[in-house]
């Protein structure tokens, strides 16, 4: 095996492919990354639960397949000159070239490594960017305790030409649905796909680029009337070059849509802007046990936050409301998450900022707040007008394509 690769296009492919590496890998030769040389190079790596395949063009000399240390790999190729680099595979030992720099790798014995599992049919396919917005506005709800694995999954419920995502920790249920392009439009199914499966597949997805699904209902075809059909095996999402197919989770998905009240009682309606705002300055001083309550009044809602003893935070915003229970109460991070997925709804292609991330754009529009009392779940919405919501929907009461329920917290009591 031999061949030069231009370093841009090596190291961005390396490091994506790494990602997909398990930490701890049952057997050494599993955190291995496949360097395959033929017409191009094909970089990949599987753990029998998540593999990762990207394709990169490279000038081939020698075809040739080699077996490298990944982690590895990819902080020397992180640390490389911007020059070409040149590969070339000697026995058991990979020497890599780049300017003045070079290094030598024993190769991972290639016959123990496991072959990449097969792409399932294509289902459909869906806009890169508006899946990879969708996923991030799930994305937050899902869980982290790996003690309830279907926790921590995304579900996607697939009904004819309309796509569901939707995640949940049990304090708080996240759904977001969508248009897509189906391959047979009678299809009912639900996949339980990895968090981390899908997060890793929305990075390599852009707007206006198709993106294939693919994967296999269980059993034989159902009729459009009937339920969805589990799915089962492997997902595969494939974008420019680069492939991500995830094992599924077992198991039975909670059945959300009973999760959702016909009513409620109290309705408040907010600029997003300005709300969001507001709730992320109130929320500096509130520590893990504090939350930040609302108070809405005449033509306002009162955003507040305490730490006993510590600091307080009092802010006031315009906002319309109706109903007889003007006080409930949040976690901060569990609110702000629903708000800025909210707001993303009403801007197509702008995924909520992460926990992490700058805010970026200004959110637009107004947020709507729906609950019944301060002790049972509410929901934020994007506000939806004439035109908008589900095809043939519209006004006040029509269903919006992102829901948040979220659980209360109780209001503290202040002397």
């Amino acid at each position: 095996m031999k061949f030069r690769v231009e370093h841009d296009a090596l190291a961005d492919a390396v490091a994506w492919v790494a990602r997909a590496l398990p930490s701890r890998p049952v057997v050494p030769v599993l955190s291995g990354l496949r360097l395959a040389a033929a017409d191009g190079l094909t970089l990949s790596c599987f753990d029998y639960e998540l593999a990762a395949t990207a394709e990169v063009a490279a000038e081939v000399a020698e075809p040739g397949t080699a077996l490298v240390p990944g982690r590895l790999l990819a902080e020397i190729v992180r640390s490389l000159p911007g020059q070409p680099a040149e590969f070339a595979a000697d026995g058991d030992m990979v020497s890599l070239t780049c300017g003045s720099a070079e290094f030598a790798l024993v190769s991972l014995p290639l016959t123990e490594y496991p072959e990449l599992p097969p792409t399932p049919p294509v289902a459909g396919t869906i806009d890169g960017g508006e899946l990879a917005a969708a996923v991030a506005q799930v994305l937050p709800a899902a869980s982290r305790d790996d003690t309830l694995p279907m926790l921590t999954g995304i579900c996607l419920d697939i009904s004819g030409e309309f796509m569901s995502l939707v995640a949940t920790d049990r304090y708080r249920l996240a759904v977001r649905k969508l248009r897509w392009e189906p391959a047979d439009p009678g299809i009912r199914a639900i996949a339980l796909v990895p968090a981390r499966t899908l997060m890793d597949a929305a990075r390599t997805m852009t707007s206006g680029e198709p993106v294939p699904v693919a994967f296999s209902p269980a059993g034989e075809p159902a009729p459009a009337d009937a339920g969805p059909q589990p799915v089962s095996g492997m997902i595969s999402f494939a974008s420019r070059g680069r492939r991500l197919t995830g094992r599924l989770i077992g198991g039975e998905f909670i059945r959300y849509q009973s999760r959702f009240p016909d009513s409620y009682g109290c309705r408040a309606e907010v600029p997003a802007a300005s709300f969001i705002e507001a709730v992320r300055r109130v929320s500096l001083v509130a520590d893990r046990a504090s939350p930040v309550q609302l108070s809405f009044g005449q033509g306002q809602v009162v955003v507040e936050a305490h730490t006993e003893g510590r600091a307080r935070a009092v802010e006031t915003v315009t906002a319309s409301f109706t109903g007889d229970e003007p006080v409930i109460a949040f976690n901060p991070h569990y609110l702000l998450d629903g708000l800025t997925a909210a707001a993303a709804a009403g801007s197509p292609g702008r995924p909520p900022a992460g926990p992490e991330e700058p805010t970026g754009t200004p959110a637009s529009g107004t947020l709507r707040l729906e609950f019944t009392s301060p002790a049972k779940p509410a929901l934020i919405t994007q506000a939806v007008e004439a035109g908008q919501g589900e095809p043939g929907a519209a006004g006040p009461d029509a269903e919006p394509p992102f829901r948040y329920l979220v659980v209360p917290l109780r209001s503290p009591t202040r002397a």
